[in-house]
């Protein structure tokens, strides 16, 4: 038998969409969210308010997940919220355990209590996903119906939660098949570049294979290096658009959907082009995972170079221009022209800027060492001692002041080792570990053109890309173009293409065996660096989980 729930709201429900942004382990901090917005549904007259994928412990909550007593206060939590429950029922995502077992589950709670809980029967176990590690599968039949049905004042409605409904013949199309008309979705869906509109593709093809209304609400914010990107929406039975909800920030929408499905439109959010969307996603990552581990302020190494420029702007948007310190390190090899470009975006962005030369620091490491390098000429060792200094520098500043440190490493740099551990990756969070070099380039350019203004020099984007850490230093030098080694790149990371493969389809041969073989050499170096923001489909870290010590070389077979 189904659950059911009566109301007064004609035939059909009143439903809000509460999209909001949890933080993983903040129990009584996400109680807060939820009953807030619970008050606002209530008071606006809705028979139901939906939440998130597991709204009460945050998602995804990993190995908290294996603490007895964290699983204990997450029922805790939820008990203290169906308490609070009156006619408008509140539909929120916590943990259940039966029999040593634990569920992604969701409860059903009105006036007072807990009447129903549907447990997640499709457990995604690839990408950045391991719910296997943590849950079982729920069941796919309860009381003789299909798990998951509910009757809210006289409406049958389906709930389900996230991976359930990307499956034509998951959990909702049983459903809808026994009656369900409306059906509500809970989602923690991560973002990276485009996946709203496959996310949006496959609720309408859900909706209207199941000839039913679609309420998917999606948790927004970041958790480490995942960000959610929020992008609520209701879809009608016919495959339309009736309401989306803001992308990255927290948001609240109410819609009227009656019996039959028929929605009532309400406010639909446009979505940001492509590079706005992703250059949003760095924003919130770097917020979130700064303000949610305690920080208020940050410190960058500014060089001049594109790769400052760009985290030393999305640090401001993302935390205001008080909060954000940038600190130019010149050594004898640097240039006067990057110093200028340096002091030009801390003018243009407003932000503290001071200059502390390593060049004591660098000149007493070479005299130090001179006795042990006696008879060595001066190589990459020396390189090195620079950005080491430069990464000492910054974490003083950060242990005087309590800034957190922002790395400035993109993706094409990270792949092949083009940064020296210990020195320029040395810090709290690295937002653009996931942008590759030409894509920090284009977000640059769209920066300017969407602000009308030069806020990253025009000479910082136009000049070669230089570490100077030498005499007429080029990043060319070392690598092939970024306009070469990107697309190797996507191929040998992203698509898991083998170096014959990536040969095949019409790149030089030794140029993908020596790029194949730096990204495979400088695993270890990656795995000690900081965090960063997701925002494709294979990051480094949780997407990509290489072993370090590799043997293996398809340029060799």
């Amino acid at each position: 038998m189904t659950s059911a729930i009566s109301s007064t709201f004609g035939q059909g429900l009143k439903i809000a969409l509460s999209q909001v942004n949890p933080t993983v382990g903040d129990l009584v901090g996400n109680e807060a969210l939820i009953l807030a917005d619970y008050a606002k549904a209530a008071e606006a007259g809705c028979n139901v308010v939906v939440f998130t994928e597991l709204t009460i412990t945050g998602y995804p909550p990993e190995d908290l997940l294996l603490k007895n007593a964290f699983v204990r206060h997450n029922k805790e939590v939820l008990h203290r919220i169906a308490v609070n429950t009156r006619d408008c029922a509140a539909v929120v995502g916590f943990v259940y355990d039966e029999d040593d077992k634990l569920f992604n589950a969701v409860a059903v709670c009105v006036n007072g209590e807990i009447i129903g809980i549907y447990k997640k029967m499709l457990l995604p176990n690839y990408a950045v996903f391991d719910e296997v590690r943590y849950f079982e599968p729920g069941p796919a039949i309860v009381n003789g119906v299909p798990a998951g049905m509910f009757e809210i004042n006289g409406v049958q409605v389906g709930i389900s939660v996230c991976e359930d409904i990307w499956f034509a013949h998951g959990p909702v199309a049983a459903q809808a098949a026994n009656g369900a008309r409306i059906l509500l979705n809970l989602n923690g869906s991560p973002f990276h570049d485009g996946k709203h509109v496959a996310r949006e593709e496959m609720l309408k093809e859900r909706a209207t294979q199941t000839g039913s209304a679609i309420v998917y609400v999606n948790q927004v914010g970041a958790q480490d290096e995942l960000i959610f990107d929020g992008s609520s929406v209701v879809i009608t039975p016919t495959g339309d658009i009736a309401c989306r909800l803001k992308s990255f920030e927290s948001d609240f929408a109410i819609i009227e959907i009656a019996a039959d499905g028929t929605v009532q439109p309400s406010r639909i959010e446009p979505f940001d082009i492509d590079l706005d969307r992703v250059y949003n996603a760095l924003v919130v990552g770097t917020r979130d995972y700064v303000r949610k581990n305690g920080f208020s302020s940050v410190v960058i190494g500014v060089s001049g170079g594109i790769d400052s420029s760009i985290i030393a702007a999305i640090a401001v948007d993302a935390l205001g221009a008080e909060n954000v310190h940038g600190v130019a390190m010149p050594s004898r090899y640097s240039s006067q022209g990057s110093l200028d470009d340096a002091e030009q975006l801390a003018r243009t962005l407003g932000i503290d800027y001071r200059v502390v030369s390593i060049e004591p620091a660098f000149t007493a490491y070479l005299e130090m060492l001179a006795p042990s390098f006696e008879g060595k000429n001066p190589d990459l060792t020396e390189e090195n001692l620079q950005s080491r200094c430069r990464g000492m520098t910054l974490m003083a500043l950060s242990n005087k002041f309590g800034w957190m440190v922002l790395t400035t490493g993109n993706k094409s740099e990270m792949a092949v080792g083009y940064f020296t551990i210990y020195g320029d990756s040395a810090g709290g969070y690295a937002p653009i570990k996931d942008v590759l070099k030409t894509h920090v380039f284009a977000l640059c350019r769209r920066i300017n053109d969407r602000t009308g203004r030069e806020i990253i020099p025009e000479s910082v984007i136009s000049k070669p890309p230089s570490a100077e850490l030498r005499p007429d230093q080029r990043d060319d030098q070392s690598l092939p173009p970024y306009e070469d080694l990107d697309p190797i790149l996507r191929h040998y990371i992203d698509d898991d293409l083998t170096v014959p493969e990536i040969v095949a389809r019409g790149f030089d041969a030794a140029v993908v065996a020596r790029i194949a073989r730096l990204v495979d050499v400088n695993e270890y170096k990656r795995r000690q660096c900081a965090p960063g923001v997701r925002i494709s489909t294979k990051a480094f870290g949780k997407d990509r989980r290489m072993p370090i010590t590799n043997g293996y070389r398809t340029d060799r077979l």
